[in-house]
């Protein structure tokens, strides 16, 4: 705005952001997923893949998997041993998560993917080698350090890429390798041994390093580290090399250029009124996600069929076959219906899923419907799963990486993806003392939190589909001259 003729940097923001959205939006069918944008998202989310087959070796996953009874034998291992191995990986994930953003601004996206999936690499290959505890933990400790990071730069740099009108399913296909990740070392770690399930580990862990050497770096954090022509190269080899990028570019460039006007951001600057929004917004769904109670269903999933009655085997294997495809169907319809509707839906599903396995446990206590109990719980966590597929799992991260301006996208991811990896520890570690309180009440509990989840979101999460970053940025964040 102008104050007595005096051109503002939020003016110029909010002016530069308006013509490229229109701009943006008059030619939105015309943004097409090319063939670098493609494949750049599909070396991206190999880091992805790595941090969902990195949590299904963990001890707890599903069930006494054969790469847990296979390491306990091999290096007798006790089964406190084995639960500092399956636990010390989440460890060196919030490491991670705290240094993710410096790094990811310092070193760039694509150097940072590169240097944390050697981290996963030299991780598999220590657990590989190993004929002692120590190394077996240092290597789950260095997998869970590049996980942490990667957490949080994959989703950034997959939105950052990405045309407007394809950023949220582009930027959701993180959450889908994740899901592939854990299924295809369930599976194939039925057939072979802990060592050759390691050795399968580095594969996307090489085939992202190589891959990195053939996408371009992020167009927008380029333009932050002042290399505009570097950022117009990039930008043209992501859109096509006919496409008319000029405006892209110098919406992006007036926003940098805006925001380079500004103090520099500290870590207690993320504290301040302006950014209490976006801070919320993005702490508030990552708490929502983990207090849901996901992790306590994906870790003990097995412990929750036999405790109702039913096979454990058959349960877990219904939930690794309903993941994927309903992860899909929120990678499709993220850019259709949109983030809000798609998360209470989600959410809703959530809270029903745990509602009805409440009652499974419940109602073990009546001897009249005794036998119901093991179809509620299997049918329960199946609804849990299938609803947190569909959007719980990937849209916080998609809100994440689109809500923060440059100036404190790194601070901020890194506080919102320790805040996840913190709230995924304190639930798998307090689940246990939850079920012995009251089986029923736990659920009940988790389905009240993922009812609450329907109100955030209708209350405090914005509609981020079809606009620019600038746009989503400046609307949360209003930037006002220091």
């Amino acid at each position: 705005m102008e104050e007595d003729g005096v051109t503002t940097p939020e003016s110029l923001l909010l002016t530069a952001t308006s013509d490229g959205s229109r701009h943006n939006r008059n030619n939105e069918s015309a943004s097409q997923a090319t063939r670098v944008v493609v494949m750049s998202t599909s070396i991206a989310v190999c880091g992805s893949y790595v941090f969902g087959s990195a949590s299904m070796v963990d001890a707890q996953v599903g069930f006494s998997s054969p790469a847990q009874t296979g390491i306990m034998n091999d290096l007798g291992l006790s089964l406190e041993e084995y639960s500092v191995f399956g636990s010390i990986m989440t460890i060196g994930a919030m490491i991670g998560a705290v240094m993710s953003g410096k790094i990811a601004d310092h070193f760039g996206r694509r150097m940072t993917m590169g240097l944390s999936e050697m981290f996963c690499f030299v991780g598999w290959l220590a657990i590989l080698v190993s004929e002692v505890s120590w190394l077996l933990d240092a290597g789950r400790l260095s997998i869970g350090y590049g996980i942490g990071v990667l957490s949080y730069v994959v989703p950034i740099y997959v939105a950052e890429i990405t045309p407007q009108n394809l950023r949220g399913s582009f930027t959701t296909v993180n959450q889908l390798m994740i899901c592939t990740g854990m299924s295809a070392m369930w599976i194939i770690g039925i057939f072979i041994s802990w060592r050759t399930l390691a050795l399968i580990g580095t594969i996307p862990c090489l085939l992202q390093i190589f891959g990195l050497f053939f996408i371009p770096e992020s167009p927008r954090w380029l333009a932050k580290i002042g290399q505009w022509e570097d950022c117009k190269s990039a930008l043209q080899r992501l859109r096509g090399e006919n496409a008319e990028i000029s405006k892209e570019a110098a919406e992006i460039r007036d926003y940098i250029e805006t925001l380079d006007q500004l103090s520099e951001t500290r870590v207690f600057d993320l504290f301040q009124t302006k950014y209490a929004k976006s801070l919320t917004v993005g702490v508030g769904l990552m708490v929502l996600q983990q207090f849901g109670g996901v992790n306590a269903i994906a870790f003990y999933a097995n412990s929750i069929f036999i405790s109702a009655g039913f096979s454990g085997s058959i349960g877990t294997i219904a939930l690794v076959i309903v993941q994927v495809p309903l992860t899909l169907v929120g990678v499709l319809l993220m850019d259709v219906s949109g983030r809000r509707l798609l998360l209470m839906v989600s959410a809703a599903g959530t809270s029903l899923g745990c509602f009805i396995t409440g009652i499974s446990f419940l109602l073990q206590g009546f001897q009249d419907y005794k036998g119901l109990s093991p179809v509620l719980a299997l049918v329960g966590v199946m609804v849990f799963k299938g609803s947190f597929s569909l959007g719980m799992g990937g849209i916080p991260w998609v809100i994440m990486s689109e809500i923060f301006p440059m100036n404190i996208k790194s601070s901020a991811g890194s506080l919102v993806t320790v805040v996840n990896w913190t709230g995924s520890w304190a639930v798998t570690y307090f689940f246990n003392f939850l079920m012995k309180w009251s089986t029923a009440g736990t659920f009940f509990l988790f389905s009240s939190i993922c009812g609450l989840t329907i109100l955030f979101v209708a209350k405090l999460v914005p509609e981020t589909k079809g606009r620019t970053l600038e746009e989503i940025q400046v609307s949360m964040n209003p930037i006002k001259e220091n």
